[in-house]
Protein backbone atom coordinates (compact mmCIF):
# COMPACT_ATOMS: atom_id res chain seq x y z
CA UNK A 1 0.00 0.00 0.00
CA UNK A 2 1.57 3.00 -1.16
CA UNK A 3 0.96 6.38 1.40
CA UNK A 4 1.74 9.73 0.07
CA UNK A 5 1.77 13.24 0.90
CA UNK A 6 1.81 15.55 -1.79
CA UNK A 7 3.10 19.42 -2.70
CA UNK A 8 1.86 21.23 -5.69
CA UNK A 9 4.17 20.34 -8.87
CA UNK A 10 6.86 23.15 -9.25
CA UNK A 11 6.37 24.63 -5.08
CA UNK A 12 9.32 24.24 -2.88
CA UNK A 13 8.63 21.15 -0.20
CA UNK A 14 7.60 22.88 2.82
CA UNK A 15 7.62 21.09 5.98
CA UNK A 16 7.96 17.27 5.91
CA UNK A 17 7.09 15.06 2.34
CA UNK A 18 6.44 11.11 3.21
CA UNK A 19 6.36 8.10 0.60
CA UNK A 20 6.20 4.36 1.79
CA UNK A 21 5.44 1.67 0.09
CA UNK A 22 5.85 -2.13 0.75
CA UNK A 23 7.47 -4.53 -1.72
CA UNK A 24 8.55 -8.45 -1.75
CA UNK A 25 11.77 -9.13 -1.07
CA UNK A 26 12.56 -10.04 -5.05
CA UNK A 27 14.37 -8.32 -7.72
CA UNK A 28 10.99 -7.85 -9.21
CA UNK A 29 9.57 -6.14 -6.19
CA UNK A 30 12.66 -3.91 -5.56
CA UNK A 31 12.25 -2.61 -9.04
CA UNK A 32 8.88 -1.60 -8.58
CA UNK A 33 9.31 0.14 -5.39
CA UNK A 34 12.34 1.86 -6.96
CA UNK A 35 10.36 3.12 -10.03
CA UNK A 36 7.09 4.52 -7.33
CA UNK A 37 9.69 6.18 -5.27
CA UNK A 38 11.13 7.86 -8.29
CA UNK A 39 7.63 8.95 -9.74
CA UNK A 40 6.91 10.29 -6.35
CA UNK A 41 10.23 12.17 -6.07
CA UNK A 42 9.37 13.95 -9.58
CA UNK A 43 6.45 15.49 -8.51
CA UNK A 44 7.54 16.87 -5.15
CA UNK A 45 11.01 17.95 -5.98
CA UNK A 46 12.82 19.53 -8.71
CA UNK A 47 16.42 18.33 -7.75
CA UNK A 48 18.96 16.36 -9.43
CA UNK A 49 17.72 12.71 -8.67
CA UNK A 50 20.60 11.12 -9.95
CA UNK A 51 22.02 10.01 -6.51
CA UNK A 52 18.72 9.56 -4.65
CA UNK A 53 17.53 6.56 -7.58
CA UNK A 54 21.12 5.25 -6.88
CA UNK A 55 20.78 5.04 -3.76
CA UNK A 56 17.21 3.63 -3.80
CA UNK A 57 17.98 1.17 -6.07
CA UNK A 58 20.84 -0.25 -4.17
CA UNK A 59 19.14 -0.23 -0.64
CA UNK A 60 15.97 -2.16 -2.08
CA UNK A 61 18.06 -4.67 -4.22
CA UNK A 62 20.17 -5.21 -0.97
CA UNK A 63 17.09 -5.96 0.64
CA UNK A 64 15.57 -8.51 -1.88
CA UNK A 65 18.72 -9.93 -1.97
CA UNK A 66 20.14 -9.96 1.53
CA UNK A 67 16.76 -9.79 3.66
CA UNK A 68 14.73 -12.13 1.97
CA UNK A 69 12.16 -13.80 4.47
CA UNK A 70 9.37 -16.24 2.71
CA UNK A 71 6.43 -14.27 2.95
CA UNK A 72 7.40 -11.02 4.17
CA UNK A 73 7.38 -8.13 2.19
CA UNK A 74 10.05 -5.08 2.74
CA UNK A 75 9.20 -1.33 3.16
CA UNK A 76 10.88 1.92 1.47
CA UNK A 77 9.94 4.87 2.91
CA UNK A 78 11.40 8.34 1.61
CA UNK A 79 11.52 11.11 4.03
CA UNK A 80 11.72 14.82 2.31
CA UNK A 81 12.27 18.14 3.92
CA UNK A 82 13.75 21.62 3.05
CA UNK A 83 17.46 20.53 3.68
CA UNK A 84 17.31 16.20 3.65
CA UNK A 85 16.38 13.29 1.88
CA UNK A 86 16.39 9.96 3.93
CA UNK A 87 15.97 6.76 2.15
CA UNK A 88 15.35 4.13 4.59
CA UNK A 89 14.57 0.33 3.59
CA UNK A 90 13.08 -1.77 6.39
CA UNK A 91 13.47 -6.18 5.86
CA UNK A 92 13.06 -9.14 8.18
CA UNK A 93 16.50 -9.93 8.44
CA UNK A 94 17.66 -8.48 11.59
CA UNK A 95 21.00 -11.03 11.84
CA UNK A 96 22.07 -9.76 8.32
CA UNK A 97 23.79 -6.53 9.51
CA UNK A 98 25.67 -4.50 6.57
CA UNK A 99 29.12 -4.61 6.73
CA UNK A 100 30.31 -0.86 5.76
CA UNK A 101 33.88 -1.67 3.40
CA UNK A 102 37.06 -1.50 5.04
CA UNK A 103 38.63 0.10 2.47
CA UNK A 104 37.95 1.95 -1.06
CA UNK A 105 38.85 -1.67 -2.77
CA UNK A 106 36.12 -4.24 -3.42
CA UNK A 107 36.34 -7.14 -4.82
CA UNK A 108 37.97 -6.64 -8.44
CA UNK A 109 36.04 -10.09 -9.40
CA UNK A 110 32.57 -11.32 -9.32
CA UNK A 111 29.48 -9.35 -9.92
CA UNK A 112 28.64 -8.20 -6.11
CA UNK A 113 30.14 -6.58 -3.44
CA UNK A 114 30.72 -2.99 -4.20
CA UNK A 115 27.04 -1.96 -3.42
CA UNK A 116 27.94 -0.71 0.10
CA UNK A 117 31.03 1.17 -1.52
CA UNK A 118 28.72 2.99 -3.26
CA UNK A 119 26.33 3.62 -1.22
CA UNK A 120 29.43 4.75 1.05
CA UNK A 121 30.67 7.61 -1.61
CA UNK A 122 27.66 8.94 -2.87
CA UNK A 123 25.36 9.66 0.71
CA UNK A 124 25.94 11.97 2.90
CA UNK A 125 25.36 9.49 5.60
CA UNK A 126 24.24 6.12 6.14
CA UNK A 127 23.67 3.68 8.75
CA UNK A 128 21.83 0.85 10.18
CA UNK A 129 19.09 0.09 13.02
CA UNK A 130 17.54 -3.18 14.69
CA UNK A 131 13.82 -3.04 14.03
CA UNK A 132 12.05 -4.85 16.75
CA UNK A 133 11.05 -7.95 16.45
CA UNK A 134 13.35 -9.03 14.37
CA UNK A 135 14.44 -6.73 11.02
CA UNK A 136 16.62 -4.08 10.28
CA UNK A 137 16.64 -0.82 8.63
CA UNK A 138 19.31 0.48 6.15
CA UNK A 139 19.01 4.24 5.72
CA UNK A 140 20.78 6.71 3.87
CA UNK A 141 20.80 10.58 3.93
CA UNK A 142 21.44 13.08 1.15
CA UNK A 143 21.13 16.78 1.21
CA UNK A 144 19.58 18.56 -0.75
CA UNK A 145 20.07 21.83 -2.91
CA UNK A 146 23.43 20.38 -4.12
CA UNK A 147 24.26 16.63 -5.30
CA UNK A 148 25.64 14.20 -3.41
CA UNK A 149 29.35 14.36 -4.50
CA UNK A 150 31.50 11.05 -4.66
CA UNK A 151 33.67 11.46 -1.82
CA UNK A 152 36.76 10.52 -3.85
CA UNK A 153 36.24 6.62 -3.74
CA UNK A 154 37.63 5.05 -6.49
CA UNK A 155 35.04 2.15 -7.44
CA UNK A 156 36.59 -0.82 -9.74
CA UNK A 157 35.50 -1.26 -12.55
CA UNK A 158 33.02 -4.61 -13.47
CA UNK A 159 35.00 -7.58 -14.28
CA UNK A 160 35.45 -8.01 -18.38
CA UNK A 161 33.35 -11.15 -19.62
Amino acid sequence: MNQETVTAPGEPTVGTAHFRTTFPTTARGAHTARHAAERWLATVADDDMATPSLLIAELTANAALHGRVHGRNARLVLTLTSATLRIEVTDARGERLPAPPQDAEAPATGESGRGLLLVTSLADAWGCEPYPPGGKTVWAECARGARCPLRGARLPAPPRS
